[in-house]
């Protein structure tokens, strides 16, 4: 979908989140609004665009199989940009679509080369970026390979929460059954069917759309 026409009501580079070196770089570019629901990136293309998000969420998933199932990788806010894998000049490898109406500033590779030959520190900081994911994805993909669809229900929320004034804990995300499912690999009913013993035992309990970790989860279910 392409992004929305119209002058922006303020300047989403201003934003606190967006780091003063990754701020520098977006100026760079050219922002561009997306209404939720728009792929900027599509799994397979080829392009060597980097999108720095100034506003909103996006996901970054890949592709549906014959039963509509998606794999999420995950979801990013103010501050992060996505597409850097796409900077040599190969296949997409995992699609991007936003969750809310988006801003990002628009990089293409010849701005990001002027950038870094004038910035140099920053190449060091995009890599550190690309080295950070690739280790977050790996141990993901460890947890997927050796835990069963509980043990990597446990891991997500674990990994997500937020510790709380109260004792408890908090996911930020709004995240559905559904989203849960794609995250760890199964279906989601099998997320329904776990979750709902945590919710009856009083491990978790769903709140104002969040999910409240309200005390340790149980080893095995």
């Amino acid at each position: 979908m392409p992004a929305l026409p119209g002058r922006l009501p303020d300047d989403p580079l201003d934003h606190p989140a967006i780091s003063d070196s990754v701020r520098a770089l977006s100026r760079r570019g050219t922002v561009k609004r997306y209404a939720k629901g728009s792929i900027i990136i599509h799994e397979g293309a080829v392009d060597d665009t980097l999108y720095v998000i100034a506003s909103g969420r996006v996901r970054v998933y890949s592709g549906s199989d014959d039963n509509d199932r998606e794999v999420t990788y995950g979801t990013y806010g103010p501050g992060e940009y996505v597409g850097e894998f796409g900077l040599d000049g190969g296949e997409r490898a995992a699609s991007v679509i936003t969750l809310e109406t988006t801003h990002c500033a628009v990089i293409t590779r010849h701005t990001l080369e002027q950038h870094i030959a004038e910035c140099p520190g920053f190449a060091f900081e995009l890599l550190a970026k690309v080295i950070r994911r690739a280790r977050a994805a790996t141990l993901s993909t460890r947890q997927m390979a050796l835990n069963d669809v509980y043990g990597r229900l446990k891991f997500l929320l674990d990994t997500l929460a937020v510790p709380q004034a109260d004792g408890t804990r908090r996911v930020d995300e709004r995240l559905t059954h559904k989203e849960i499912a794609n995250r760890i690999g199964c279906t989601r009913e099998r997320v329904s069917l776990l979750m709902k013993p945590l919710e009856v035992g009083g491990h978790v309990r769903v709140h104002e759309g969040r999910i409240q970790l309200l005390k340790r989860l149980p080893p095995r279910y």
